[in-house]
């Protein structure tokens, strides 16, 4: 077996990650709105429910226990307002991505005790097998606000038309695209990258004027996977059906021609120091000041990175960003993971109907409102009647890539659950211990352990 081979399967953490159907979701070119005169205010004396408020016990506290950067400040805020308006007291328990799930399994197997509400990636063998919901989460299938989330994120939350999690999250404007330096790139005479050979042309002009091409943090262990499985939309193109045949034991990732391609790029990229001399020990927290700071020119990022920059880097402004496709492999398909971060009630909870009344809370419009205003990352939510305001670089990039694909940890069962067993072996490709062709295998053997245990009929 392989050097970097892990467990069955790997516990994981990612922004939008999942897998279930090889479906390409419709284009989405979303209405950039007016920007309203003021920010609604959230306060529990405006947003009343349309039914009378339950009441519950004085002191009821839920627990919620999620991975790092999946609770959001604007939640919070909410959750301090959702106290005030039931007297329920929400109780974040905040684990690091690397330990998340094994601290979940653990509560789970050993009964649940302390949990109300987890936090889990949607995707429908995600949910299935890593956090078998149909044992562990409470149905919500008949909740108001499942039919006012979008239909791509209420698929993935779903099993047998029956869905089990909330998903708010910017599932569009969250594709993982290269923000870039515009000023850096016009100084430089550098135009956007439509194919590979454009863009590493572009690395090395970067690299001759002593900027280091891309921000690239490896350390977390999940973000440089997004290289590869978001590439999924150019691997479907250039064998159409390949997810449906991947998804019924009819073809592997092994001796792929354009995921090689894509593996092959990417090594080539590391070995010619495009990532900088600091690219293994780099992390995904310290994107905003590397970006801000112009000691680099462009990193895998999502919509809201220029307004985060700019929001903790005022002098820096938002419009000095852009955006444009991940090349590799000359993809030119635009990258949609219809699944995110999600949250599931305990089937074992003894505050079911005090979560439930959460998850109302939070889907109510105004208060979606409050969460799309006041998150820099997000530019649109997954909720009907949620008003996105769009820059023109924003725009721009939705005007220009108007093919859509889905992502392959979505798109192909059993690759989301080892996320971080093959940013492991990513790793070891790029400091040479592997070849692109084992990662391949590598992948291969662990969907089968995976669909094998599941009792997948495919695999038998």
């Amino acid at each position: 077996m392989f050097r970097y081979r892990n467990s069955l399967i790997a516990l994981i953490m990612v922004f939008s990650i999942v897998m279930a159907t090889g479906c390409t979701p419709a284009v989405v070119t979303p209405v950039v709105e007016e920007p309203a005169a003021e920010t609604p205010e959230v306060a529990a004396t405006e947003a009343a429910p349309a039914t009378e408020a339950p009441v519950f016990a004085p002191g009821t506290t839920i627990t919620y226990i999620a991975s790092q950067n999946w609770v959001l400040d604007s939640e919070m805020e909410l959750a301090k307002k959702f106290e005030a308006e039931t007297g329920v007291h929400v109780d974040f328990q905040i684990i690091p991505s690397d330990q998340y799930f094994n601290v979940l399994e653990t509560k789970l197997e050993a009964g649940g005790e302390g949990i109300d509400i987890f936090g889990g990636q949607s995707g429908k063998t995600d949910i299935k097998l890593q956090l078998n919901v149909e044992k562990n989460a409470v149905p919500l299938t008949d909740e108001e606000w499942v039919k006012r989330m979008n239909p791509l994120s209420v698929e993935q939350i779903s099993l047998d038309g029956v869905t089990y999690g909330l998903t708010i999250w910017d599932t569009i404007g969250g594709s993982w695209v290269i923000v870039y330096n515009k000023t850096i790139f016009a100084e430089n005479g550098i135009s956007v990258p439509k194919t590979y050979a454009e863009f590493a042309a572009a690395c090395q002009t970067l690299q001759d004027a002593v900027i280091i091409p891309v921000y690239e943090p490896f350390a977390d262990g999940w973000h440089h996977v997004l290289w590869f499985l978001e590439m999924g939309p150019v691997y479907e193109a250039a064998t159409p059906g390949l997810a449906d045949a991947l998804n019924i034991n009819k073809a592997t990732f092994s001796g792929n021609p354009t995921m090689l391609t894509a593996l092959t790029e990417l090594k080539e990229m590391y070995d010619k120091g495009y990532f900088g001399d600091d690219a293994l020990s780099n992390e995904f927290a310290n994107t905003e000041a590397a970006m801000a700071e112009g000691k680099y020119a462009m990193t895998v990022n999502r919509f809201g990175l220029p307004s985060q920059i700019h929001t903790a880097f005022p002098d820096v402004d938002e419009d000095n960003f852009g955006y444009f496709l991940i090349p590799l492999a000359d993809n030119q398909i635009w990258n949609v993971n219809p699944a995110a971060p999600s949250k599931f009630i305990y089937s074992g909870s003894k505050n079911i109907e005090a979560a439930k009344a959460y998850f109302e809370f939070l889907t109510r419009p105004e208060n979606l409102q409050f969460m799309l205003d006041n998150e820099a990352q997000f530019t649109m939510l997954n909720f009907d009647g949620v008003k996105a305001e769009l820059t023109a670089d924003q725009q721009a990039f939705i005007d220009t890539y108007t093919e859509q694909g889905t992502v392959y940890q979505t798109a192909v069962n059993y690759v989301n659950p080892q996320w971080m067993d093959v940013g492991q072996v990513l790793t070891a490709l790029l400091t040479g211990a592997v070849t692109p062709e084992d990662v391949l295998a590598e992948i291969d053997q662990r969907r089968t352990d995976m669909a094998v245990s599941a009792g997948d009929e495919a695999w038998k």
